[in-house]
């Protein structure tokens, strides 16, 4: 059994996002800041390299005369020791003749570098540069220092060379406390999301706890007074929510009266069966009555199924979503063959009017094709024998049309008022009464619109017009 995936923590994921970028920020300021420190140390230790130079510059002397003359230099190197600044770091020196002759110092410090290009910020012939000697990284200081005497004059070259220790240990100490004050920066930033992140979601885990604590049946919006301390970005969650809740009550509800229905319209029929077996079995009757009776009854009872089985069916549809396109007209010709048996019965005068254009439609065929047939069969069952019945389908640039336009009485007032309703007949003839809610059902499903007037040319009724519209769908072109 494989173990589910850990959920991503918001704090979690604030944490890392903002953290992350910070210490980035940070180890890149931290390589520059000590870069820069390091540049620092160099300029200001660079001063103490060249006033070293310029001591050892003041004990050199001319001796000699003519060609003959040539520089001499009586520094000790504990005049040098002034200028280390502690015992971690070590001078070295040595001083070139006018010929590049050694004159003093350490004779295997490596030669001078010529001058670069670098801009020279002392008042003096020196220039700066990082050299190795003896295995350990140095500073070098090249100074060009003039020396005259009464027998003659020269330029001598000077090197003092130091050891980076105390310039690398200064670049640290100052890298070290900017690190420190930028680690407790951090600190503050981390404890600050954790807060806020605990107190931001504080809403979400009251209204998790109020949602948990409900009952199974409980689906009544969420209360103004959990919504109300909800911040401005949950409430899109709130109302989808509630939309859910009110759907699935609307489901629930409408199952509820379904099966509420279907127990009480059942009860009848099938009571009215069993008196009739019962009757057929002490003989009250003649068996052929008696089978014509039961007969009769189980095909209402079968009808009335059927009905409630399709009205149940409306409400899945709508639960589905999108429905496919399909061609209204093709269904309305198919539904009026499929009637011809009870048209032919009737003697009626019956007629078929059609667009040579298609009528294009968002919804199932199956839907199309009840709501076609229960307008056409209670046409049908209403229309007095011989009368005309006209079915027409028309299509314009937004709409598709059904007419159905009979030759009956016409609606009653008080029949009017709840034709729609259920299980209320709007006639005589013994129907169930579903007939018309499922119409308004699938038509409302649809997206449509359903009518039923009365058709009053002269002043008198001469039918009924049941008109459906429903929004045309787009078609993609082959």
């Amino acid at each position: 059994m494989t173990r589910p995936a850990a959920r991503a923590s918001l704090r979690r994921q604030l944490l890392l996002g903002l953290l992350i970028p910070v210490l980035a920020i940070v180890a890149l300021g931290a390589a520059l800041l000590y870069g820069f420190a390091l540049e620092a140390a160099n300029g200001a230790y660079d001063r103490t390299l060249l006033a070293s130079a310029k001591a050892i510059g003041e004990q050199l002397h001319v001796q000699g005369e003519g060609p003959q003359a040539s520089l001499a230099a009586t520094l000790p190197y504990s005049a040098l020791e002034a200028f280390e600044a502690d015992n971690r770091s070590r001078l070295y020196y040595r001083v070139s003749g006018f010929r590049g002759e050694m004159v003093s110092g350490f004779e295997d410090l490596p030669p001078p570098r010529p001058a670069g290009a670098a801009p020279n910020t002392f008042a003096a012939l020196v220039h700066f540069y990082d050299e190795r000697y003896r295995d350990e990284p140095v500073r070098m200081a090249v100074l060009l220092q003039p020396v005259a005497g009464p027998e003659g004059h020269g330029m001598a070259t000077i090197q003092v060379a130091e050891t980076l220790e105390l310039r690398e240990a200064l670049a640290r100490n100052l890298l070290l406390r900017t690190l420190t004050q930028q680690a407790v920066l951090i600190a503050v930033i981390a404890f600050v999301v954790v807060f806020v992140v605990q107190r931001a979601t504080r809403p979400v885990r009251d209204l998790g706890e109020h949602v948990r604590a409900r009952a199974e049946t409980d689906l009544s919006p969420l209360p103004a007074a959990t919504t109300a301390a909800a911040p401005r970005e949950l409430l899109p969650l709130i109302e989808a929510t509630n939309g859910v809740m009110a759907r699935l009550s609307h489901l629930l509800e409408h199952q509820k009266r379904f099966v509420r229905d279907a127990s009480h319209q059942l009860r009848t029929p099938l009571a009215v069966l069993k008196a009739q077996v019962q009757s057929a079995r002490r003989g009250d009757v003649d068996a052929d009555t008696a089978l014509a009776e039961i007969d009769h009854t189980v095909a209402r009872a079968t009808d009335l199924a059927n009905q409630m089985l399709a009205l149940a069916k409306v409400e899945q549809l709508r639960q589905q979503g999108d429905a496919p396109v399909t061609d209204w007209a093709p269904v309305v010709r198919a539904v009026a063959l499929d009637l011809s048996a009870l048209v032919a019965a009737r003697q009626l005068d019956f007629e078929l009017v059609m667009d040579e254009q298609p009528a294009p439609v968002r919804g199932h065929e199956w839907a199309l094709r009840e709501l076609t047939r229960n307008l056409l069969h209670n046409a049908i069952k209403h229309s007095p024998a011989g009368s005309r019945l006209v079915v027409r389908v028309e299509v314009d640039p937004e709409h598709a049309r059904l007419v159905v336009a009979d030759s009956g009485a016409g609606l009653a007032p008080e029949v009017r008022a709840r034709l729609f309703e259920p299980f209320s007949a709007g006639g005589g003839e013994g129907g169930s009464g579903l007939g018309l809610a499922i119409c308004r059902e699938i038509v409302a499903t649809l997206g449509g619109q359903i009518t039923l007037d009365d058709r009053r040319p002269a002043g008198r009724t001469e039918g009924l017009d049941a008109t459906v519209l429903l929004p045309l769908a787009p078609v993609k072109p082959a």
